[in-house]
């Protein structure tokens, strides 16, 4: 059984409304703009509702998890609100970081520590994260288009190498 298969994950084709919201968010002033403020909207509306939903799953029709990482620098637990890729019966995480110039925090916490949780609908399983090369990154992306054509616009911008990441079950 995968990943995918043990927490129920689903991409379902976005409305016409989530598409919209799709295209504003993939444009740079768009993309800024959530990656300043839709962090703490999808933690709490994730917690309202015991894990079952986030404001992007609502408002754009993507499938979100949260995936919980241990601190480098900290030790602590941190809780990061991502869209999850499947892959071959699991899931990858990207780190577009909204195609952002900086990597974000969550990459530099499983660079550090590959063990981690992650949270979708309700579900919680424990995972370890590995890094993949770049022909593995390149398909998971061809993935993501799929779900979400931001994605190819963010890899564009970035101006940093993004990285990719597998979660596999914990042993």
């Amino acid at each position: 059984m995968g990943l995918l298969d043990e927490l129920g994950y689903e991409v379902t084709e976005p409305n016409a409304a989530q598409r919209l919201s799709q295209r504003v968010a993939s444009t740079r002033p768009g993309a800024w703009t959530l990656q300043k403020t839709l962090y703490p909207f999808d933690k709490a509306l994730f917690r309202r509702t015991d894990g079952r939903t986030t404001f992007a799953s609502l408002i754009a029709g993507l499938p979100v998890v949260i995936l919980a990482t241990t601190g480098a620098k900290t030790g602590r637990t941190r809780e990061t609100p991502l869209v999850a890729v499947p892959l071959d019966g699991g899931l990858a995480v990207i780190g577009s970081n909204y195609g952002q110039p900086n990597t974000p925090g969550w990459v530099f916490n499983l660079d550090a520590d590959p063990a981690a949780t992650l949270s979708y609908r309700g579900s919680t399983i424990a995972v370890t994260a590995r890094r993949l090369d770049d022909a593995d990154a390149d398909r998971v992306f061809g993935q993501a288009a799929h779900m979400y054509g931001g994605y190819e616009k963010y890899r564009d911008r970035a101006e940093r190498t993004i990285k990719v990441f597998a979660l596999d079950p914990a042993d």
